[in-house]
């Protein structure tokens, strides 16, 4: 008795040690993938157009080349709330996504565990012992897939042999009930967020002679299927609505496909007979089934996918200043998820803070403007807000930065990161000159006696415009890497150069002739700086983007 209760911990030591071998090499391979091809990717995904047979083209292929489903919902639910997505997109991706998973389960149907440790030692010498980092990235690829194997070798024989047990064997029987089965591949996905992981080691049981029936094996990939969407559930909490209707369909899409499949295979069961008839493994009849469900899902709700666009709009209906809203909330809506993620995903979602922290900052110079013009207390208070929310972006950005900094990226990234630092100090130099604006409005609120000659109004308006079509200009070029409209920025910054020079001269002129107060004639030199140096920094946000730059 004592000696079988030995055997029976020893076994279950290795298979939990393999298991966790196994999610290290998933983690491992999937991060190094995203490292490599995460830009292209990413850029691959925004062409994702109205066309929905391409969005969902775009899903799979980018699923597959990541690896994993969860990094694309993810990253497909961080477009959606950075507006470079619509939901009607992010649906044809999202469906996408769901396919391109199924296809990582057919690779553990073959049996190259045995050459594993060649593979960790071939990748473990490219990382640690090859400076150039491409080809360090490659060999990280190659350990996680070594370890991935490594683990499925150690799991393998105490696999076996516990299924032979009695113990084993009444645990299956528990899982005979088509929801508990069900249940138990929903629980393991949630867990270790990753329908890949799931999947593969369920497909292993299958290659490693565990005797799980088919039928069950069927429900737990059901289940498998919902677990994966809590992740992108779990990634839209922090975001926009947008972002939440997302994730909404994904797990929507999900629970439909499993309800209608579950009930068919229930009802149906020689269904599974035929997959059992024509795949003679047992490892290939749950990878096909797994692979042949998310097909039929996909064509069966795929004309539908407008109505269930409409559907996740009632739910979470639509609102015209939601995303006014949340733009100026005291919160980071990109980069502070509480899902992991791997470098070119975390890279993005800085970006799309930086760009979100810009346009605070553009629309607080507006709103300073108005202010001074209408001499608005309300206005003057929006701003000093304004500000508040800026200071709290550049202190938490600036340290999510250092943390991004921190991991395995390529050298394209890591120039990103750094010019990021650089883009973020003038971002906030701007909403301060906004917060100076706002100072003077005070001083001509709290004196109505000071006032303003019509000519200096008018060159202030004047500047105060171009600078704010400067910064609208710029603040696109650099959301979009777009080097085309760089002419237009510079175009623009010689303008504000030009007027601020031509504007102090006539200031002067002014103050020879005794037409303009000289309190305001301070306030209007401290506000033609501060809009040429507003100009200066859109400039250099702008051109940031080209190579030789910062």
């Amino acid at each position: 008795m004592s000696e079988t209760f030995n055997e029976i911990f020893t076994s279950t030591i290795l298979v939990l040690g393999g298991l966790g071998l196994f999610l290290l090499g998933m983690r491992i391979m999937s991060t190094g993938l995203q490292t490599i091809a995460g830009d292209r990717l990413q850029g691959f995904l925004k062409k994702a157009t109205s066309n929905r047979l391409l969005a969902v083209f775009v899903g799979i292929v980018a699923t597959v080349g990541l690896n994993s489903s969860t990094a694309s919902t993810v990253m497909t639910v961080s477009f959606v709330n950075s507006g470079l997505m619509n939901l009607s997109q992010a649906i044809g991706v999202i469906m996408g996504a769901n396919v391109g998973t199924t296809l990582s389960a057919h690779l553990f149907t073959f049996r190259i565990d045995a050459y594993a440790p060649i593979f960790i030692f071939i990748g473990i010498v490219m990382y640690l012992f090859i400076k150039k980092k491409k080809v360090k990235n490659i060999g990280y690829v190659i350990l996680g897939f070594g370890i991935l194997f490594f683990g499925i070798t150690t799991m393998g024989g105490p696999l076996r042999e516990m299924g032979r047990t009695d113990a084993f064997q009444s645990i299956l029987l528990i899982f005979e009930n088509p929801f508990l089965a069900l249940l138990a591949g929903f629980a393991f996905t949630a867990m270790v967020q990753s329908s890949t992981a799931a999947t593969g080691v369920l497909v292993f049981m299958y290659a490693q002679g565990v005797p799980i029936p088919f039928e069950t094996g069927a429900f737990i990939i059901l289940g498998t299927n919902l677990g994966t969407s809590i992740t992108t559930l779990i990634a839209s909490i922090p975001a926009n609505r947008a972002s939440k209707r997302a994730a909404l369909f994904h797990i929507t899409f999900d629970i439909i496909g499993s309800l209608v499949f579950g009930l068919i295979i229930f009802f149906i069961p020689s269904i599974l007979a035929w997959f059992q008839s024509v795949w003679y493994h047992p490892a290939s009849q749950i990878a096909w089934f797994h692979t042949l469900y998310n097909f039929a899902t996909l064509f069966l709700l795929l004309p539908f996918a407008t109505l269930l666009a409409r559907l996740m709009e009632k739910v979470i209906p639509v609102k015209e200043i939601e995303m006014a809203d949340a733009t100026f909330e005291k919160k980071l809506m990109y980069i502070d998820t509480k899902v992991a993620v791997a470098p070119p995903t975390a890279v993005l979602n800085a970006h799309m803070e930086l760009c979100r922290m810009g346009k605070i900052a553009k629309e607080n110079l507006a709103i300073s403007l108005d202010a001074f013009f209408e001499r608005s207390p309300e206005k003057v208070k929006r701003v000093f807000d304004n500000e508040s929310v800026v200071n709290y972006l550049n202190h938490n950005i600036a340290a999510k930065l250092a943390w991004i900094n921190r991991m395995e990226l390529s050298d394209a990234e890591a120039k990103r990161v750094g010019n990021m630092f650089w883009i973020l100090s003038d971002i906030e130099r701007i909403s301060d000159h906004a917060e100076n604006i706002a100072e003077y409005a005070e001083i001509l609120i709290d004196n109505e006696k000071l006032k303003f000659s019509d000519e200096a109004i008018s060159e202030l308006k004047t500047l105060g415009g171009v600078t704010l079509d400067l910064l609208e200009v710029a603040f696109e070029v650099y959301e979009n890497q777009d080097e085309s409209k760089l002419p237009q920025v510079q175009i623009l910054e010689d303008r504000t150069d030009d007027l601020s020079g031509e504007y102090t001269e006539n200031h002067v002129n002014r103050l020879i002739a005794e037409t303009c107060e000289p309190r305001c004639g301070a306030i209007f030199t401290d506000m033609i700086g501060d809009l040429e140096r507003s100009g200066d920094h859109g400039n250099n946000i702008a051109f940031s983007i080209l190579p030789n730059r910062k």
